[in-house]
């Protein structure tokens, strides 16, 4: 099984991580300093460095090569060195679950024009697919971000209740709806029993 290095979008390329991004990345990091923090878990104080991205990217390399988790970074077509945002599979999981996590992240300056629903349409399409073969993707999302909520429900993502303290965020513990989707189309590992739906 093996997920693209490569993602084309109509406005979008989606490149699998790897260390020589580490300039665009850390760029996009530090542009957003202030808009991730609501969002995202304490991160270290020296994460928008240029020499811990790297590092980050490589750890990324390598899971993205062994399959336990996919991140592709977003560039516009039009500007295809800028680093506009991130879609991450992680903690994927085979055996009878066959799931994974799913993150994403864009550019401020991005927002509003649907490049997040687009990413995210070819990244669920890449997941299903034969190459990963997922039958889940779940994904945690902080109440109150409407924009975040918005995109999943449009996706075809089910809302399976609110996790109360699910982590901390922005200084204190924060609740989070849990959303996922299933892939009807999974095709199970052929030592898999199968019963009749019937």
């Amino acid at each position: 099984m093996s997920a693209p290095l490569l993602i084309d979008t109509p406005r979008q390329q989606l490149l699998a991580t790897h260390p020589g991004l580490a300039e665009a990345v850390a760029a996009f990091y530090q542009r957003n300093v202030d808009h991730f923090s609501r969002w995202d878990p304490p991160l270290p104080a020296d994460h928008t460095t240029l020499p811990r991205v790297r590092e980050s990217l490589l750890d990324g390399q390598r899971a993205f090569e062994s399959g336990q988790g996919h991140r592709w970074w977003l560039s516009l077509r039009e500007s295809p060195g800028e680093v506009i945002g991130s879609v991450h599979l992680s903690n994927v999981v085979r055996g009878p679950f066959q799931s994974c996590n799913l993150g994403y992240a864009l550019d401020a300056r991005m927002q509003g024009f649907g490049l997040m629903h687009e990413a995210l349409r070819a990244v669920l399409a890449v997941a299903f697919s034969l190459g990963v073969n997922l039958h889940r993707v779940q994904a945690a999302v902080r109440p109150e971000n409407l924009r975040s909520l918005a995109v999943l429900q449009r996706l075809g993502f089910r809302d399976e209740g609110l996790a109360r303290d699910y982590l901390f965020i922005d200084g204190a513990w924060r609740d989070h709806r849990l959303f996922a989707i299933t892939h009807p189309g999974f095709v199970p590992p052929e030592h898999w029993p199968c019963k009749d739906p019937s």
